[in-house]
């Protein structure tokens, strides 16, 4: 498993939390979680789908927690 990137955005495992190679996460679409670029990164303890990349409940989250990731 690799560190953060220097481009773009950085990989994320949804079972792990750890980051992953970019050839990891986009053959592993519904494990991985693309993470953009942004200001400070701080989004709150949200939760965010590995399969449709979008936010989801807490409750969500946590009942689905290899296919969810919590972003610090």
């Amino acid at each position: 498993m690799a560190g953060k990137g220097k481009s773009g955005g950085s990989y994320r495992s949804a079972k792990s939390g750890r980051y992953v190679t970019k050839s990891y996460g986009t053959s592993h679409p519904r494990t991985t979680v693309k993470e953009a670029p942004g200001k400070s990164g701080s989004t709150g303890g949200s939760y965010r789908s590995a399969i449709s990349g979008r936010f989801v409940t807490a409750k969500h989250g946590k009942a689905n927690p290899k296919t969810t990731l919590r972003e610090k």
